[in-house]
C-alpha cells in the first residue's frame, strides 16, 4: 500500500540556524490516526508544515500518495491536506462563520449547491450551525477553535492534520472532537494530531510518535508509547504517561487497562474491596 504521507530523512533548518527536524522518516497510511506528541520545540509543528508544503525540507522530501512534494505548490497541496492551526486566530479572517468555513472550498473550486451543503455539514458537525451569521470574533477561543476545525471539514481533504484541538476545550468539546476523528478515520481518511494531551492521544489514536530534539523517539501503539519500559523515554520529553498507564503498571494488567481488567485486577489484589 502506498503511504498517505512518507516523510524520507528529512531535515528542516530555519533561518537563523535552528534545526527544528533532524534526518526524520515516518510513514502514515491511508486511514490512519496518529497524534503526535512531544514538548513544544520537539519538532511537531515543523514537521506537519512539511505535509503541506508551508515548510519545505533542507535535506530529504515529503511525498503525499508517492508523489514528491517538491514538484507541488501550496495551493496543489490544499486538495490533499487541511491543516487546522494551533491558534485559530491565525486562521481566522472573514466576516462572518460562514463566510470563513466557505472560504477553503471555494479556493479549490467548489461552488454552488455543493458549496453550501458542504458549509451546513461543517458547521452543524461542530455545534455551530446556529451560529453561521455571526461573527468570529464574537465567538469564545474555545468556539473559535472548532471554527478553524469546521473550515476545514468543509475542504474534505483526504489527509487532515489538527494542530492542538482540544486547547481550551471543555469535557463536552474534547468528546465532540474524538467523535470527528472517529468519523474522519471511518471514511478512510488520514488523521494526524499534535496534541499535549497524553489521554487524548492514548483513547483516540491507533498510533502514537513522540519527537524530541527534533526526532522521533518512540513511534507504536499506545499501548506500548505508554507501557513502563517506555516511562524513562516520555521523561527525556517532559512527558508523563497516562493515568491508566500508571494504574495499569501497578495492576499489572498493561499500559492501557480496560474497566473490566481493573475490576478483576483490584479482586485478586482485595477480594473484599470490590
Amino acid at each position: 500500500m502506498t503511504a498517505a504521507v512518507a516523510v524520507e530523512g528529512v531535515t528542516f533548518d530555519y533561518p537563523d540556524g535552528t534545526r527544528a527536524l533532524d534526518a526524520v522518516d515516518l510513514e502514515i497510511q491511508p486511514g490512519e490516526k496518529i497524534a503526535v506528541v512531544g514538548q513544544n520545540g520537539s519538532g511537531k509543528s515543523t514537521l506537519v508544515r512539511q505535509f503541506n508544503g508551508l515548510l519545505r525540507p533542507t535535506i530529504g522530501r515529503v511525498l503525499l500518495d508517492g508523489v514528491d512534494n517538491a514538484g507541488r505548490h501550496v495551493a496543489q497541496l490544499a486538495h490533499l491536506v487541511g491543516l487546522q492551526f494551533q491558534n485559530p486566530d491565525r486562521q481566522i479572517f472573514a466576516s462572518s462563520v460562514r463566510r470563513e468555513v466557505a472560504f477553503g472550498p471555494r479556493n479549490l473550486g467548489v461552488d454552488g449547491r455543493e458549496l453550501n451543503q458542504r458549509v451546513e455539514l461543517a458547521l452543524a458537525t461542530v455545534g455551530l450551525a446556529a451560529a453561521a451569521d455571526t461573527n468570529p470574533y464574537d465567538l469564545g477561543f474555545s468556539r473559535r477553535k472548532l471554527l478553524a476545525l469546521a473550515s476545514i471539514l468543509a475542504m474534505q481533504t483526504p489527509i487532515v492534520v489538527l494542530d492542538e484541538p482540544t486547547t481550551g476545550q471543555d469535557a463536552r468539546g474534547i468528546a465532540l472532537i474524538q467523535r470527528i476523528v472517529r468519523d474522519l478515520a471511518a471514511e478512510d481518511r488520514t488523521v494526524v494530531a499534535i496534541s499535549h494531551d497524553m489521554r487524548f492521544a492514548a483513547e483516540s489514536f491507533d498510533r502514537v510518535v513522540v519527537m524530541r530534539s527534533g526526532s522521533v523517539v518512540l513511534d507504536g501503539s499506545p499501548e506500548a508509547v505508554f507501557a513502563e519500559p517506555n516511562w524513562p523515554t516520555l521523561a527525556s520529553t517532559y512527558l508523563d504517561p497516562t493515568l491508566p498507564a500508571l494504574v495499569g503498571a501497578r495492576l499489572e494488567v498493561g499500559s492501557t487497562p480496560t474497566e473490566a481488567s481493573l475490576i478483576e485486577a483490584l479482586r485478586r489484589a482485595d477480594p473484599a474491596a470490590v
